[in-house]
């Protein structure tokens, strides 16, 4: 797995986590997601260019387990996909903070930001089966 400090991304209660970069934010679904969904098979990614509110699906994750949807941490437009996920969507398995990366967005409203929780408040959040 990737040596990322998860303390410096933001967490939704669904899920998902941000990594902010300057105005873009790099999202992907957490280790606790994908250790829930079990084996990935199927990821179905936005279209880049596609306007993204705060809360909306986003993507679509199947597993041998379900299918989950992709909820957007933040509001913006997407302005990459991780296309190497369509041919090995395993990686979101394998590495779910690094290769495992679902989308990059320009961030839209930074003051979302503030609604998004710190690694503490997600673990608490998670560790309680939600």
């Amino acid at each position: 797995m990737s040596k990322i400090n998860l303390s410096v991304l933001k967490y939704t209660s669904s899920h998902e986590w941000a990594g902010l970069q300057g105005s873009e934010a790099m999202i992907g679904i957490t280790d606790h997601a994908q250790e829930a969904l079990g084996d990935i098979v199927y990821i179905e990614l936005p279209t880049v260019g596609t306007q993204v509110k705060q809360g909306a699906e986003v993507a679509v994750v199947e597993s041998v387990k379900a299918a989950a949807d992709i909820y957007a941490p933040l509001s913006g437009k997407v302005i990459e996909v991780n296309t190497a996920l369509v041919n090995a969507p395993e990686g979101v398995n394998q590495d779910p903070y690094g290769k495992g990366w679902l989308m990059k967005i320009a961030i839209s409203h930074p003051q979302e930001l503030e609604s998004l929780l710190t690694l503490e408040a997600y673990e608490a959040i998670a560790s309680q089966g939600h």
